[in-house]
């Protein structure tokens, strides 16, 4: 993914020197791929922690996972006992 990203920016680079617009569009294309496109979450940089945006991120370890996962799922079942009525909605547009 990486190469293709950087095989167009430097496609409009190229392109750009008749064209300014396509120089902004190399531009906007990195920013993106720095901001989401490595790491799949909201910053370039991989975080340590657990992941704020719940995004794709690999975890750690499998321990990791597991505590994440049940996390989730504790989380889920709390929200079905609490709000019975918005449960039972959401299961009828299923």
């Amino acid at each position: 993914m990486g190469t293709l990203i950087l095989s167009a920016t430097a496609v409009l680079v190229v392109l750009g020197f008749s064209n300014q617009v396509l120089w902004l569009a190399a531009v906007a294309l990195l920013y993106l791929y720095v901001r989401y496109g490595r790491t799949g979450g909201g910053s370039a940089a991989p975080s340590s922690g657990s992941p704020s945006g719940g995004g794709p991120a690999q975890p750690a370890s499998y321990r990791a996972y597991r505590d994440r996962r049940d996390q989730q799922a504790k989380w889920e079942r709390r929200y079905r006992r609490e709000r019975p009525l918005e449960t039972r909605r959401q299961d009828r547009k299923k």
